[in-house]
């Protein structure tokens, strides 16, 4: 069966149940991921951890799964989706629920990893359903839609678990979040459609010759994708403690992580929409400048300022991100889709993992405002290497 067949066997029921499930897949997994930062402060001040040790625990969770992204590409492959994705979303589950009963520190490393482990499925097998699912220019609107979900639950998770540290201890609440992802995992095996896999037809493939922009096109749009991952990731590991230093109290830090992941939920759904509109060279330019500056522009100003600024620099934090996942697709051949997510989201993802350490060192030794000056620096070279992009899009 070719490629257009399988296409259009993919009903329109299917689309609308593939992009439910990856999107409440999304919400769940990034929200996981992200209500890390709340806690980062309560397990300094209940385990006296440095900077270094803070973004080292924090890379745990973001360092395992990035490293596991291309098995689960390859093991959704062999057994199907829905059982990756939701055997996934278990272990997640249960990694914050070894969390909650952690008697020490050494149980929270192997609680952290756990959930990495599980973490480590929903990208590359949530987001190449969405890419089979829709096909064309359709396949750039949903994955910004499918983005958009990740975001909701950055906002949903860390918030609800900011109001939970207010009415109990630290250690049930975490146990409460595990549980949702073991209901949730039933749901998810329950309703993900089963696709047929893709696979190329030869002579479409000669017709059309080869992926967007050459060999290089795909490594350069990795190259972008890292540098904007660990921007993120290093950003977000020191924002509680930017604000701590302005005198913002647990619950105003949860409030303002929930400010910058509702403004990247509305940046990662608008600049889909860009993008298909502008080109992903100057989406990419334009968020990552913003970036840059936004950064540069929180650090000198007073809490109410920061809180105020807050929804921009998700905006411009997040938005370069929905362009990048979406061209993935582009730049490569159909039957390489699964592979190519893996490796996007192991090198983004690694990335945003490992950055936190270093930045958290240069924050030991240079302080958090010289250290999200570097950040910033570093941030600027994705512009040139947007600018290289721009014959892969030319046609």
């Amino acid at each position: 069966m070719t490629a257009a067949n399988e296409t259009s066997a993919v009903t329109p029921r299917d689309e609308r149940r593939t992009f439910g499930v990856a999107c409440g897949a999304h919400a769940l997994h990034d929200g996981y991921t992200d209500l890390i930062y709340v806690m980062l402060p309560v397990w300094q001040a209940e385990f006296g951890l440095s900077y270094a040790a803070i973004g080292l625990l924090r890379g745990l969770f973001a360092g395992t799964m990035a490293s596991l992204q291309i098995p689960a590409s390859m093991l959704s492959g062999r057994i199907g989706a829905a059982a990756v994705l939701a055997g996934g979303t278990a272990l997640a589950g249960i990694g914050y629920l070894l969390a909650g009963m952690s008697a020490g520190f050494a149980t929270l490393v192997i609680a952290l990893m756990i959930g990495g482990l599980g973490a480590s499925t929903q990208h590359p097998v949530a987001s190449s359903l969405v890419a089979r699912a829709y096909a064309g220019a359709r396949s750039l609107k949903a994955l910004g839609g499918y983005n958009f979900a990740g975001d909701i639950g950055k906002m949903i998770f860390p918030a609800a678990l900011a109001i939970m540290l207010t009415l109990m201890p630290w250690r049930p609440a975490l146990m409460i979040v595990g549980a949702i992802g073991l209901l949730a995992a039933i749901a998810i095996f329950s309703c993900t459609p089963r696709l047929p896999t893709e696979r190329s037809d030869p002579k479409a493939a000669k017709a059309q010759g080869a992926p967007r922009g050459g060999r290089f096109a795909f490594p350069t749009l990795l190259t972008i994708g890292v540098i904007d991952s660990a921007t993120r990731m290093g950003f977000l590991t020191f924002l509680p403690f930017l604000l701590q230093d302005k005198g913002a109290s647990l619950p105003l830090i949860g409030t303002a992580l929930t400010l910058v992941f509702a403004g990247g939920a509305a940046g990662k759904l608008v600049c889909a929409y860009i993008g298909a509109r502008i080109g992903v060279v100057a989406t990419v330019c334009l968020t990552e400048g913003l970036t840059v500056l936004a950064i540069l522009l929180l650090l000198p100003i007073s809490l109410n300022g920061a809180m105020v600024l807050l929804p921009l620099v998700g905006i411009a934090l997040n938005g370069t991100s929905s362009v990048l996942y979406g061209s993935v697709p582009d730049l490569v051949e159909p039957e390489k889709r699964d592979r190519a997510f893996g490796i996007f989201y192991t090198g983004t993802i690694g990335s945003g993992g490992i950055a936190p350490f270093f930045y958290g060192i240069a924050g030991d030794y240079f302080g958090v405002f010289s250290a999200l000056i570097i950040e910033a620096a570093i941030c600027v070279l994705t512009i040139p290497l947007a600018i290289i992009l721009r014959p892969a899009f030319a046609r």
